[in-house]
Formats: structure tokens, sequence, C-alpha cells
């Protein structure tokens, strides 16, 4: 069986749903760089294990960056997934885990990487909005798109409700892109994934 580790920094949302849809594979461990993350519990009431790893601890970003790459090797993962993991990742930490390493980030790459993603995309007007699975890179929120969803911004939204409907999305789309990587489907292409099996959700724009 595969093994995945989750890395955390908050509420744990996306976290939820990778355990509620039962993957064929093991929650290795759930780490988290904050202590208070209410992830945490999230975890452990799983029966999942869980270690902190508090950056504010370490003296720069190596150093804690080296004592996390340990940690993670040592849970043997065959896919790290990042669920709402709030530090940047170096170039030296994603090389060590190369194609292995899968991020969701609430916009439609390559637009409004970053943070503040809803309040940028209601500032610039955009009729659509959304998420993305990708695998990770040393540049900042670009890599591989293994899949995405899109929603309408509508003429009422403020941030808070623009974000609840992306949220619902990436609940749907982050677990069905982690089982696609879990039973072979994904395939690497260059900058490309191509994915050989898929389904659309009924109340979004899905691709693939």
């Amino acid at each position: 069986m595969k093994r995945i580790v989750i890395l955390i920094s908050g509420r744990g949302s996306n976290l939820q749903s990778i355990l509620d849809a039962k993957l064929d594979a093991q929650i290795a461990a759930v780490i988290s760089n904050n202590p208070a993350a209410r992830g945490i519990d999230i975890a452990r009431s799983a029966g999942v294990g869980t270690a902190v790893i508090d950056h504010r601890a370490f003296p720069d970003r190596a150093s804690f960056e080296a004592v996390l790459a340990d940690k993670v090797n040592s849970y043997r993962p065959d896919l790290l997934v990042l669920a709402g993991f709030m530090r940047i990742l170096t170039e030296g930490f994603i090389k060590r885990f190369k194609n292995r390493i899968m991020n969701i980030h609430p916009s439609l790459l390559p637009a409004f990487p970053g943070v503040d993603t809803h309040r940028r995309a209601l500032h610039e007007g955009v009729r659509i909005h959304g998420c993305t699975v990708h695998f990770v890179t040393p540049d900042l929120d670009h890599g591989p798109i293994v899949v995405q969803a899109a929603v309408p911004v509508l003429p009422d939204d403020d941030e808070e409700r623009l974000a609840a409907r992306v949220l619902e999305q990436e609940h749907r789309i982050y677990p069905e892109a982690i089982r696609w990587y879990l039973d072979g489907s994904l395939k690497f292409d260059g900058n490309r994934v191509t994915v050989s099996a898929g389904r659309s959700a009924p109340d979004a724009m899905v691709c693939p």
C-alpha cells in the first residue's frame, strides 16, 4: 500500500476531505509547522500519527527544512501532500521529493499565484475563479497542473462567499487528484501531466 504524508498549517479542511475520501493508501503522518493548527486534532481523531516542527524554533529556513525533510523522509512517503501548508519550500527540499509533492491553490493558475487570491480576483473583475491541483516546482505556485475546477464569480460576491464556493471544489478535486496519483493514472510529459482517468463535478467546470 502506498504511503502519504500530509503537511498542514491551519484548520485542516482539505485534510478532512482527504481523510473522508477513504483513499487506498496509508496516511503515514500529518506534520504541521504550527503547534496550534486545528488540523492536528482532526488527524489525531482519525487515528493518524502527527508531528509538529515549529518553523519559529529555527534560526533560518534552511535549518527548518533540513529537519522537516528528514522527518518526512522517515515515513517513506510515495506522495507528499500540501494541505494548507503556509510555508514556501526551497529548491533543495523540492528536488529531494521531485514529482512527489502535490499542492492545491485557490485560483486558476497561472492566474493569481501567492496569497489573497479571492480579493484579487474580485478586484480584477474576473467572471470565473477556481482552484488548481498541481505538482510543486521551485517556482512559486507554478508546476504541472493535474486538475482545475472553475466556479462563477457572482455580482454580489464578497471574499467570504467566493472563498466558500471555491473551497467546496477544493474538497472535491484534491482527493480525486491524489487517487489518480495512487492508481497510476498520472503521467508526466515535461511541464504537463496527462490523466488517463477522471470524472467531472456536476456543478462546476472541471478539466479534466
